[in-house]
């Protein structure tokens, strides 16, 4: 509520200054009348020739009165504009605040209904704990009564009786299975209910989701553009200030102007033409403090619109917080739903244990069955054995009748402990049932409360999904205005560019107008030059034609006309010094100022001349590393393929060691063959050199007989010796030559991996990266620093414009400071010269002054 109040005061505001600027406008009836005077001034103006040059510049001066008119009412108007658009927006956002309160209110009564929705799935979860309590102790007696039937399975005919009442028993539980099989299938279809309104609320949710996500990136976006427009807007105002300090200085120079215009035109005109300029120059005046005014009605309507801005940024970041209720709110909802399907989960084993206790009761069923037909099978061998024993009794003794029916007494006894026994478990049972039939009816309570309370959650489900949809209906209502606001914002930057160009049109014109006011102001001082001499022209030709009577008395007061306008000479020659000081100043500061700029330049350019001479250091090395790098990636190009045909001979050779220290072992063996024949051929040479001896001397007899036969075993052994010694040569040899192979290789790889250590790794191109990251930070500087290079040219060539600007009216007040001066001396010595020739005439000169008006330089009429 503050804020819709401070909103309300703020539209109040801005009210007030529209109809002040209302009450400031210039008529059409005022402006017409001006235009009708203006039109008489120059009907009586244009038969003058002399007053030619004064005649333009009055129109031009009309001229630029109407711009300047026609420029406040443009202004105003889209005061006017600017001040309904401002106004509308604060409706706006008022409405978006109104808004945003409802969504808070809907917000609080939402999460109080999920608050009772959670103590009702609470009290639903009690509730179903304490239905499986009393399923676990159904299926608990369940058991207990199949155990008793599987006992009573050998029951006699005492105990039909305690069969029929579990029968019956029996049966009333199926009757009571079938029931709960009922609501089992009520609470399935329920489930199933429960399960798609779920399913609804689910994609309701993810659709609501994804429109916050779309709102929330349009907020953000929102609000950098508008971080980007107040950043934008701070710029134009520092514009704006430092265009209306400008604007001051100028307006001051101009009221200067326009008083020494107001001045020369009481010189030059007469009586009605000098009414009409000072009518033009007060409502030039006024026109101007309109401007003013105006200026200033537009600063305080740039504050109001930032303070409008920052009402906007509030209620942005309420709409935010808002949105991070929503998004707590759907958390909650999501919670909801979790609990929900741990509900639904705890339903599924619900069911799936009363799916479970149904087998249990089949069986039960069954085994009861079973049980009814051992009885009547049972009841048929005992009515046989009936009909035997009868058969029999006649025939058998009183002994076996005694022993029968004393053995009939006990079993009769037996029985009859037996059907106590019985019952008393069936009076038991009769009571169990009877508790769990309560239980029972307790169960089917609290199923029924359950559902209902399912039920009006489903109610109120519904109810949230209405109350969703109606919040997002808020939701795209202040999307829409958010969209509006955006469009109004865009339309006021637009108007304020269009201010902007129209205070520069402004500037440039009061620029053009200070210009045609200078023009003037040299214009009225030609002007007053032609005026004095034609004036003392006309006085000398009066004084001709008077006989130098009226001389003295002219020439007194021409003095006193004089001294006036020395005093007042005197006082502009001081306020020209003053202005001529000002503008030494100005001179001295613009010159500090630009042998600053062009001591930054001279900087700017060494450090620029160091930077490309860094730069081209940095080329050269780059190029280097470069080639380098070309070079290292060719060699370890060469180097792989060398490494890779090397790697390819390495595992050749191993292949080949491999095999070779296979044929190793067999040379060991051959060697040890070896040996054994080389003992063998030892033998046999000795053998041989034996015989040979024997044969030089011969011990037999019959030696000159030749005996027939050969050993061909030992010329195969000698034989195979010397091939197995050939291929042992041959082997030792070729594994010299492998090793010296190996050895090779070795020293090849050792070399490669040496060369390989001195190639570039990883650490070079690491740090080529970071040279390549500096080269384009230094580019980046160079770029800055060319551009800040060419900025500071540019201000130094505004800065030599100016001085040119300033150099022309400081050599005018120059100029005319030394014609003043040498007015003076004319006049100084016109008076020494009147004061000594006409000094008889005096008497005569002021009779004639008492009948004749005269006139001063400055054209006022004296009488006498």
């Amino acid at each position: 509520m503050a804020e819709v109040a401070a909103i309300t005061l703020a539209d109040d505001g801005l009210k007030k200054p529209i109809g002040d600027n209302a009450d400031a406008e210039f008529s059409s009836s005022a402006f017409e009348a001006l235009e009708r005077d203006f039109q008489d001034v120059l009907s009586e103006l244009v038969g003058d020739k002399s007053l030619e040059r004064f005649r333009l510049e009055y129109e031009k001066l009309h001229r630029a009165l109407r711009k300047s008119h026609d420029q406040e009412k443009r202004l105003i108007r889209k005061c006017r504009e600017l001040n309904g658009e401002i106004v509308n927006n604060a409706a706006k956002v008022q409405t978006a605040l109104k808004l945003s309160q409802e969504d808070q209110a809907t917000i609080g009564s939402l999460r109080k209904e999920i608050e009772k929705a959670w103590t009702m799935v609470d009290m639903a979860h009690e509730k179903e704990v304490r239905a499986k309590e009393t399923i676990n102790q159904l299926k608990e007696e369940i058991s207990n009564l199949s155990k008793l039937v599987k006992k009573g399975a050998g029951l006699s005919m005492g105990q039909e009786t305690m069969v029929k009442e579990l029968v019956k028993v029996r049966d009333e539980l199926t009757q009571r299975t079938e029931e709960q099989a009922q609501t089992l299938r009520m609470f399935e279809t329920q489930l199933s209910e429960l399960s798609t309104a779920h399913t609804t609320l689910q994609d309701e949710r993810d659709q609501q989701d994804a429109r916050l996500a779309d709102a929330h990136d349009t907020i953000c976006a929102k609000d950098s553009e508008i971080a980007r427009e107040q950043r934008r807007r701070e710029r134009l105002d520092k514009e704006l200030k430092d265009i209306r300090q400008r604007l001051d200085l100028k307006t001051t120079a101009n009221d200067e102007m326009t008083q020494e215009v107001s001045a020369a035109a009481q010189c030059c005109i007469d009586a009605p033409a000098r009414g009409t300029m000072e009518k033009y120059l007060h409502d030039y005046d006024a026109l101007f403090g309109r401007t003013q005014k105006l200026s200033e009605d537009l600063d305080e309507q740039a504050r109001r619109n930032a303070q409008l801005e920052a009402d906007v940024a509030k209620a942005e970041r309420a709409t935010k917080a808002r949105a991070d209720d929503a998004q707590k709110l759907e958390g909650d909802i999501v919670q909801w739903e979790r609990r929900l399907e741990r509900e639904h989960k705890h339903t599924g084993k619900f069911k799936a244990l009363y799916d479970a206790s149904k087998a249990p009761l089949s069986e039960a069923q069954l085994e009861i069955r079973g049980l009814q037909a051992e009885l009547d099978v049972f009841r048929h061998r005992e009515e046989a054995h009936r009909k035997e024993e009868k058969s029999r009794a006649t025939e058998d003794d009183v002994k076996e009748k005694d022993q029968i029916i004393s053995s009939l007494e006990a079993e009769l006894c037996s029985y009859k402990s037996e059907v106590a026994r019985g019952r008393k478990d069936l009076a038991r049972l009769e009571r169990e049932r009877e508790k769990f039939g309560e239980e029972l009816s307790d169960a089917r309570q609290m199923y029924m409360q359950a559902l209902e309370d399912v039920k009006l959650r489903e109610m109120r489900i519904n109810e949230l999904g209405k109350r969703v949809g109606e919040w997002e209906g808020k939701l795209k209502q202040q999307q829409q205005l958010y969209e509006s606001v955006r469009s109004d914002r865009n339309l006021y930057s637009k108007s304020l560019i269009e201010a902007q160009d129209e205070i520069a049109e402004m500037k440039r014109k009061f620029k053009i107008m200070n210009h045609q006011i200078e023009q003037l102001k040299e214009e009225i001082t030609a002007k007053d030059h032609a005026l004095v001499k034609e004036h003392f022209d006309h006085q000398r030709a009066d004084k001709q034609r008077e006989h130098m009577r009226a001389d003295t008395d002219r020439m007194r007061r021409l003095l006193e006309a004089n001294d006036d306008v020395i005093h007042k000479q005197d006082a502009e020659v001081r306020r020209l010094a003053a202005m001529m000081r000002r503008m030494e100043e100005e001179a001295l500061r613009q010159r500090k100022e630009y042998d600053q700029v062009i001591n930054e330049r001279d900087i700017l350019g060494t450090q620029l001349i160091r930077r490309n001479d860094e730069l081209a250091l940095l080329y050269e090395k780059l190029k280097i590393q470069q080639s380098t790098l070309a070079k290292g990636e060719a060699s370890y190009a060469q180097r792989m393929v060398d490494l890779r045909a090397l790697r390819l001979k390495a595992q050749d050779l191993a292949r080949d060691l491999a095999l070779c220290k296979n044929s190793s072992n067999q040379v060991e063996e051959l060697k040890r063959e070896a040996l054994h024949m080389r003992r063998d051929l030892l033998q046999e040479k000795t053998k041989v050199k034996a015989l040979s001896e024997e044969l030089e001397n011969p011990m037999n007899v019959h030696r000159w007989r030749k005996l027939e036969g050969s050993d061909p075993a030992m010329f195969e052994m000698i034989q195979k010796v010397q091939t197995l010694q050939r291929r042992l040569i041959a082997k030792t040899e070729e594994v010299v030559e492998r090793d010296l192979l190996l050895q090779e290789k070795q020293k090849l790889y050792v070399e490669i991996k040496a060369i390989l250590a001195r190639q570039p790794g990883p650490e070079v191109a690491e740090q080529l990266t970071v040279y390549q990251a500096s080269l384009k930070e230094k580019t980046r500087q160079l770029k800055a620093m060319a551009a800040e290079l060419n900025m500071s040219q540019a201000q130094v060539n505004e800065f030599n414009c100016g001085l040119a600007v300033t150099a022309t009216p400081l050599q005018d007040v120059k100029r005319k400071y030394y014609e003043q001066k040498r007015r003076d001396q004319m006049l100084r010595e016109l008076k020494d010269e009147d004061s000594i020739t006409r000094a008889p005439a005096y008497q005569q000169a002021q009779a004639h002054a008492a009948a004749v008006k005269r006139f001063t330089g400055g054209g006022f009429a004296i009488n006498p």
